[in-house]
């Protein structure tokens, strides 16, 4: 259930209502912008039915909505608030929600065979896959025509292809990446995924690959992520090369 309130001229904020967890604690409230990094946090958040207030902020924050600086002085998004928690970084969030209010399956935990697989495809996530991808966007479509630079696009397309290339072979013999289940682990990979269709790259998933979005992709948490998010702001990143939009530096 959805309840629209206004935050500003240029941002939503919807009051989405989970499941609730442990009685009646303070609200958690997620940051986000459009399919952005903070998808990760908003897709956790619905696979656990946790009760969350999503604000939209238009795509860059620190630039349309300078009054963010105020709670979170990088300018950047996902910022989570949960009571006296404050968190800025993506994977870390996923991890957060999933052992803060666990149990869940979500989670591996430290006994468990995977743990240390778990771990590695959350923080990989980021660090290896969406980082090459944030330098394709910026020099192939966020910066304007005469600082753009087509060596490092297409030079961090191929790392980001070369490191795809792990996860293919990860799927050989699995459905999911750890513990022979679902976890926040394919939710932090799966973001880099929705990443790699926004800049039209899908066309290089393997069929391992390939599989695997489609699974993840039609996950009632993943729809409900989508849905929670539609409210009419335009997605951070703009058309491909010779198609109209602009944007500015990512978050």
């Amino acid at each position: 259930m959805y309840e629209g309130s206004n935050y500003g001229d240029a941002c939503g904020c919807i009051l989405c209502h989970g499941r609730g967890f442990r009685g009646a604690p303070p609200m958690i409230e997620l940051y986000h912008c459009v399919d952005a990094r903070s998808f990760r946090a908003l897709w956790a958040l619905e696979e656990l039915g946790l009760e969350y207030r999503l604000h939209m902020l238009p795509f860059p924050p620190r630039v349309h909505r300078p009054d963010y600086l105020e709670l979170n002085p990088l300018g950047t998004i996902p910022l989570l608030i949960d009571g006296e928690v404050r968190m800025t970084e993506s994977a870390a969030i996923p991890q957060y929600l999933a052992t803060r209010y666990g149990p869940s399956p979500l989670a591996v935990e430290a006994h468990e065979t995977d743990y240390g697989l778990w771990l590695d495809w959350l923080h990989r996530s980021e660090a290896t896959l969406t980082f090459p991808q944030t330098i394709v966007l910026r020099y192939s479509r966020l910066e304007p025509e005469e600082r753009r630079l087509k060596q490092a696009a297409d030079d961090y397309t191929q790392w980001f292809l070369s490191r795809l290339r792990h996860l293919t072979r990860a799927l050989g013999d699995r459905e999911w990446l750890c513990a022979d289940r679902f976890t926040m682990a394919d939710i932090c990979v799966g973001y880099a995924l929705v990443f790699a269709r926004l800049l039209d790259l899908d066309h290089r998933f393997s069929p391992e690959i390939a599989d695997y979005w489609a699974r993840l992709s039609s996950r009632p948490a993943f729809l409900a992520a989508k849905a929670a998010q539609d409210v009419g702001l335009p997605s951070p990143i703009p058309p491909a090369p010779g198609a109209s939009g602009a944007s500015e530096a990512s978050s």
